[in-house]
């Protein structure tokens, strides 16, 4: 006779089930909120090392849909914790209720981890069901989708695992070679090594199978291997990088941060005070005598040469301090009756001539130009304009002098390949201008600045950065951080700064290991896919 189940067996396992999920999810969330924790304004680097321990556990014995389902939380909660700083910007800016803010910040990172966290992991829980297998098929998967994420729907490469140890000096050096996907390899890589060193330790298996003493002290002599031979190479890079600056050329720059209110920046009631708090900054730096002064993102908030009264105060302006200025405005070109709008920066020489201009080539969805506008009405655009900006050209740079200086608007930095353009057009320069006033003094103008720092070690350039309300400062080849501003303050920072012209190996090659790994975790996927397909008509 076959015994069934009675309603008291049947509530006894759903209750075993529930606490299991409970926990799971608990874990996956923990895991989250730790990898966030990595980034500013927290800063624990270390965290990001064995932030991913939690999630891998959630993921031993879990078949592809549970761990997509669990790889989404996960996701989420570090989407979510990472990027909060949208939710005031949308309501003060974008004038939206508090409610609807939170629900489009949570839909914002559900599409995010739903598009790369949960896939990630649901093909590690496929593909890698063995200890060995985790090891390498980890960072392999994880890499593959940072690089995936970086141009997939216009791409949003914020905050890669890579970029929680840009204070690390001697291991970011890495990035001149695999660009941060390098550095965010290692990581994930030491995240699956202790993780089965953790699950060896307490004699746990992964998906069945048992985590033996080899496995384990390999792969975390293997971490400990590579993160030596990382460290190893950055002492050598940066004793390198340091003796080729020396004996560069050099170009004083100016940095200028306004402190404007964001409320008041676009208020024509504020522009004069606006373009004289400017000059004024400006003028305060002649004494230094630099030869190229920086003024943020929409630092003129006018249609530049077009409206004639702020422009010939700007041009008066710039031959008082006799210097070069580069002068973020917007701008536009007519085409018949209608116009196109462009975010854009304008160089300008001693004598007030115009030397060139270099407009914003990836813009900002939601906040330059509105995709997908007759689906979302309630969305609209933060950015107070009277039409969507178009794109620029990608990897233009601007002369000044012979000397080319290659400029990226605000979240073009984020992006490793734009700047790399840049330096293979002949950039011995780069500069970032931004107007972070968006975000206030949250972590958002912290992670923002934190990306720079890549941007210069990748193509072993100086980058200079000017921002509206901070940071503002410069990053000197080897991913030195010097004279970084507060936030909140006007300043007028002086530096002089070594003009590269190395070519590093990733500014040669660009990507190429980092889509490596997305075409081999794709094939990877592909392959188990069709070996179970077989091995299931095998058996019918």
């Amino acid at each position: 006779m076959i015994a069934h189940p009675t309603p008291l067996h049947r509530g006894f396992f759903m209750n075993a089930w529930i606490k299991i999920e409970i926990k799971f999810i608990g874990l996956a969330v923990l895991s989250g909120v730790l990898l966030t924790a990595a980034f500013p304004k927290i800063n624990l680097a270390g965290v990001a090392w064995a932030a991913l321990a939690p999630m891998l556990w959630v993921l031993k014995d879990a078949q592809p849909a549970e761990a997509f389902r669990r790889g989404a939380l996960f996701g989420l909660a570090h989407f979510a914790t990472l990027l909060y700083w949208l939710v005031p910007t949308m309501v003060t800016y974008g004038h939206l209720p508090l409610v609807l803010s939170i629900g489009i910040l949570l839909l914002f990172a559900s599409i995010l981890s739903l598009l790369f966290i949960a896939p990630t992991l649901s093909g590690i829980s496929l593909a890698a069901r063995s200890p060995e297998r985790l090891l390498f098929f980890l960072p392999l998967f994880w890499v593959g989708a940072e690089f995936l994420r970086s141009f997939l729907f216009t791409g949003f490469p914020w905050e890669l695992m890579g970029y929680s140890q840009f204070q690390n000096l001697n291991l970011i050096q890495l990035s001149d070679i695999l660009g941060v996907y390098g550095v965010s390899g290692l990581i994930v890589f030491a995240n699956a090594a202790l993780f089965l060193g953790a699950l060896a330790l307490r004699g746990q298996t992964w998906h069945g199978k048992r985590v033996t003493p080899r496995w384990a002290i390999g792969g975390v002599a293997a971490t400990a291997v590579l993160v030596g031979a990382a460290w190893g190479y950055g002492e050598l890079r940066i004793a390198q990088i340091d003796r080729l600056a020396a004996q560069a050329p050099k170009m004083r720059v100016a940095v200028i941060q306004g402190n404007i209110e964001q409320s008041q920046k676009w208020d024509p009631a504020f522009q004069i005070a606006t373009i004289e708090t400017y000059l004024r900054l400006s003028l305060s730096a002649r004494p230094q005598r630099p030869e190229l002064i920086v003024w943020p993102e929409s630092a003129a908030p006018f249609y530049f040469l077009a409206e004639a009264p702020p422009t010939r105060m700007v041009m008066q302006g710039v031959q008082a301090a006799g210097a070069h200025f580069l002068i973020g405005a917007p701008s536009f070109e007519l085409r018949g009756k209608a116009a196109d709008y462009f975010n854009s920066t304008y160089l300008v020489g001693p004598g007030g001539e115009v030397l060139g201009k270099y407009d914003k080539a990836h813009l900002v969805p939601y906040g330059e130009y509105t995709p997908f506008k007759e689906y979302l009405p309630f969305l609209g655009k933060i950015v107070e304009h009277v039409g969507d900006f178009k794109p620029g050209v990608k990897g233009q740079t601007l002369d000044m002098q012979g000397r080319k200086l290659g400029i990226q608007i605000c979240y073009e930095i984020i992006f490793p390949a734009l700047g790399r353009a840049m330096v293979q057009n002949g950039a011995g320069l780069l500069i970032t201008i931004t107007n972070d006033a968006w975000y206030g003094t949250t972590a958002g103008p912290y992670q923002h600045f934190s990306l720079a720092i890549l941007r210069a070690v990748e193509n072993r350039r100086s980058l200079a950065r000017a921002a509206n309300t901070g940071i503002s400062g410069f990053i000197d080849p080897a991913g030195r951080v010097l004279d970084p501003t507060p936030l909140m303050q006007e300043a007028a920072v002086v530096r002089e700064l070594p003009l590269m012209d190395t070519v590093a190996i990733y500014t040669r090659v660009g990507d190429i290991f980092a889509a490596a790994c997305l075409i081999g975790s794709l094939a990877l996927i592909a392959w188990e896919l069709l070996r179970r397909r077989i091995t299931r008509y095998s058996l019918v």
